[in-house]
């Protein structure tokens, strides 16, 4: 693996968060743990990437605490992997993500998946992003400041 500059120390939220899940397996790690994924070999099989590869993410996610690893609950020799608080406050990142996909990745009427509300199966709202008092912004409507 090509290791790459860490962005631990960055001022910047979205640099820091990058450097515990800005590669594009470990995001796919976490939506299958979403996704009810629970074990090495469930992930290797959905993602098809090397197992040492898959080692390596499993790792660090566990390291910077995304995933916990536990013995398997079925009582079996191997490990389950389960999302932490940490790693379920990922789900909002997760949605956007698929939201942006369905609209700027796939030409009409392709075939894809479709996240919907398990209670009556219909399709998501659109995330938005609001004030403190709930109106709509837009990026012009926002600037970043730095804090302490």
């Amino acid at each position: 693996m090509v290791r790459r500059t860490s962005l631990d120390r960055a001022e910047c939220p979205v640099a820091r968060s990058l450097d515990v899940i800005g590669d594009w397996w470990s995001l796919l790690i976490v939506r299958d743990a979403f996704d009810g994924v629970r074990r090495f070999n469930e992930f290797q099989r959905s993602l098809g990437v090397a197992k040492n590869m898959l080692s390596a993410r499993l790792r660090a996610l566990v390291a910077d605490g995304v995933l916990e690893s536990a013995p398997a609950s079925d009582g079996s020799p191997y490990r389950e992997y389960a999302l932490t608080d940490k790693g379920r406050d990922l789900f909002p990142v997760i949605v956007a993500l698929r939201q942006w996909g369905e609209s700027h990745s796939f030409a009409p009427g392709e075939p894809r998946s479709e996240l919907v509300d398990r209670a009556d199966g219909r399709p998501l709202a659109r995330l938005e992003i609001r004030s403190a008092t709930g109106a709509a912004l837009a990026p012009e409507d926002t600037v970043v400041v730095k804090t302490g």
